[in-house]
């Protein structure tokens, strides 16, 4: 009863096998090594831009996915999505070429069909009656009149990248 082999034969079948399964485990966990190393020398090498980068992906899935049941903010059309790269964008009011600061604001930022927002310059008119309906003329003022510079450090990007990925989260949750 408490054998784990028959005899001679199936003991050294046996013996072959504990021993294989032993060295899969270690090349399993040498191979997780290896990769918890590779993924901490990469994150040194980052720059601040490539955080920035992060961080805006994150924040600009957010916003697509907040946005998905409202109409363009511009045309007041409806987003359609598809599964790759959709049919829409995380438009921004103030482009983040001319008002960085305000790059991962949620009131700067909102759902526009890719036809308004690149192909359309960003229908910068449009865009603020939209806006104007959605969050008020007194916060459109102050989008307009913030010119307060931010600048992120890295742990700011990485808490602002954790913030908005929790956010999306929680949205898709049915939070």
């Amino acid at each position: 009863m408490t054998m784990k082999v028959c005899g001679a034969a199936c003991g050294e079948i046996y013996g072959r096998k504990v021993a294989l399964d032993k060295a899969e485990k270690a090349k399993r966990a040498e191979a997780k090594r290896d990769r918890i190393e590779t993924r901490e020398r990469k994150e040194k090498l980052k720059t601040k831009n490539d955080y920035i980068k992060e961080t805006q992906t994150v924040f600009n899935a957010y916003i697509r996915f907040r946005d998905k049941d409202k109409p363009c903010i511009c045309c007041g059309l409806p987003l359609a999505s598809s599964s790759i790269g959709g049919l829409f964008d995380c438009g921004h009011y103030r482009s983040v070429g001319s008002a960085p600061h305000l790059r991962f604001d949620e009131r700067n930022a909102h759902g526009q069909r890719k036809q308004c927002n690149r192909w359309g310059a960003g229908r910068a008119v449009d865009y603020r009656i939209g806006l104007i309906e959605r969050i008020g003329l007194l916060a459109v003022e102050q989008l307009e009149a913030d010119k307060t510079p931010r600048h992120y450090t890295k742990e700011d990007l990485i808490g602002l990248k954790a913030c908005f990925r929790e956010k999306l989260k929680d949205l898709k949750n049915g939070g």
